[in-house]
């Protein structure tokens, strides 16, 4: 018997834990960031991702319509905000997406190391307003890594390798924690005598390796703070602080963020509650083999991949890709607390935190990166412009000669062109739903419209009995001033 595949069952976005926080405190969060703010508030595209949140996977903001041709079944896909920030739905297709184009078009069939590195907190605050110092200190990381590659392969003529990395602002406990995944190219490519681009492994970075590698990065990034002017220097550390200037709210949110704090409201500066935290363990950096620590800076290289597990690849590289935040982690309690639990137990033992309303909308304003800055970067071999790509990245020579199709890419054809797949082509690769098969009979679903208008949505949906308003936030207090003093 073939197996069954599982029913699609379509997300109910408005009853989601995050949707009811930011529907019912984004307009008291927007004013109480602009009476911080010196009446400036939040910047615009931060209350655009937050607004267009609420918009997400609701249907009386807008749906496809598809129908069966044979039974006449019809099924209503809402639209997605295409959030960059923090929507669960929209980083996780991103997420599946993105790790599908590089597993089939860009990674090529050799192992892969996973490379983390960490930065200390100071940092981390200036590299998530000012994207130049933070793809200036992945610059000198990458460099760091690549000149370790190729001189372990030294041996061979003109070694090179490969990184891709993905710039990650959020830590398990929706903390802003900007650091780098990078997946490496686990060994040198080379040319042979015949001028054939080949392949080889290197050895395993030993502990003291990863430890003079974290060495170099951190000398090295200390003298760009240096003479970018960055460094601490007493009094004159806050006059520097150009976040104030560009968005004071804002910048309180960053900070409070990468602390753990709350930033705004009555409670400005408190920590934020974590459940199970035993206050007698100190505070450790985590250990383990090939991993190291100095001055704040952390760097992890204990994960590999071979090239003949495609599906655990594909679990590889979506790690990396994975959104901030899942849905199922969040609950609300009576009180209108949101409880985060963590992924796993930290080692002083939190496994929740407890956020206020207000706080959760923080942090959310403080992981919504800037438009038009990327977030995953390509060095060496993986570059777009680097000479040996299309003899090492499955998809550039085909590319090149306008031919999707390649033994080292069963599921290309599946994918398209570029980087874009279909929805329902998605679904069918993650979760082996066929979205598209009629619930009734043996019969396909076909697009019959997208519908965008108001008036034809609100009529369409109140016929077959749909809520058909569209989502708004509610009203912020009426007097703000009587509990809360802008600090």
């Amino acid at each position: 018997m073939l197996p069954v595949s599982p029913a699609y069952r379509p997300r109910d976005a408005a009853t989601g834990v995050l949707h009811a926080v930011v529907r019912d405190h984004l307009e008291e969060f927007l004013q109480v960031a602009r009476a911080h703010g010196d009446g400036r508030g939040v910047p615009a595209f931060v209350e655009r991702e937050l607004r267009a949140f609420l918009t997400c996977g609701v249907l009386a903001h807008g749906f496809a319509r598809l129908r069966c041709a044979g039974c006449g079944f019809e099924r209503f896909v809402p639209f997605s905000c295409k959030g960059r920030g923090f929507c669960p739905s929209c980083g996780g297709r991103r997420m599946a997406e993105r790790a599908a184009h590089l597993v089939d078009r860009v990674l090529p069939p050799v192992p892969l190391r996973q490379w983390v590195l960490t930065v200390p907190h100071r940092l981390r605050y200036l590299m998530a307003w000012d994207h130049r110092l933070c793809r200036a200190v992945l610059a000198v990381y990458v460099r760091v890594l690549c000149g370790w590659y190729r001189r372990r392969g030294r041996r061979r003529a003109d070694p090179r390798t490969g990184t891709v990395t993905a710039i990650q602002r959020f830590g398990g406990g929706l903390n802003l924690h900007v650091h780098y995944h990078t997946l490496v190219l686990d060994g040198v490519f080379v040319r042979d005598e015949a001028g054939e681009v080949v392949f080889h492994p290197l050895p395993p970075p030993r502990d003291a390796d990863v430890a003079r590698i974290l060495g170099t990065i951190a000398r090295r990034v200390t003298r760009l703070l240096a003479r970018r002017g960055l460094l601490p220097s007493g009094a004159d550390e806050d006059e520097r602080d150009v976040a104030t200037d560009l968005s004071p709210s804002l910048a309180l949110m960053t900070a409070g963020a990468v602390q753990g704090r709350e930033s705004l409201g009555p409670a400005a500066g408190r920590h934020i509650a974590q459940l199970g935290r035993d206050p007698t363990r100190a505070w450790q950096p985590s250990t383990g083999p090939r991993q190291a620590h100095q001055d704040g800076f952390d760097l992890h290289a204990n994960v590999r991949d071979g090239p003949l597990d495609r599906r655990g690849r594909e679990h590889l590289v979506q790690y990396v890709l994975r959104p901030p935040l899942a849905q199922q982690r969040l609950q609300r309690r009576g009180d209108g607390h949101v409880v985060l639990a963590l992924q796993r137990p930290w080692r002083d033992g939190t496994r929740a935190l407890v956020f206020p309303p207000l706080a959760v909308l923080e942090r959310l304003a403080a992981l919504t990166p800037r438009p038009r800055i990327n977030l995953l970067v390509y060095h060496g071999l993986l570059a777009p412009n680097a000479a040996w790509r299309a003899a090492v990245v499955p998809a550039a020579a085909s590319e090149a000669g306008g031919d999707e199709e390649s033994d080292a890419a069963p599921a290309r054809s599946a994918a398209g062109r570029g980087r874009h797949i279909a929805w329902a082509t998605l679904l069918q690769r993650v979760f082996e739903v066929d979205v598209l098969a009629c619930p009734r009979c043996d019969g396909r679903l076909e697009l019959l419209a997208t519908l965008e208008a108001p008036a034809v949505v609100r009529r369409i949906l109140t016929h077959v009995g749909l809520p058909a308003e569209p989502v708004t936030p509610r009203a912020p207090p009426a007097a703000p001033d009587a509990f809360w003093e802008p600090a």
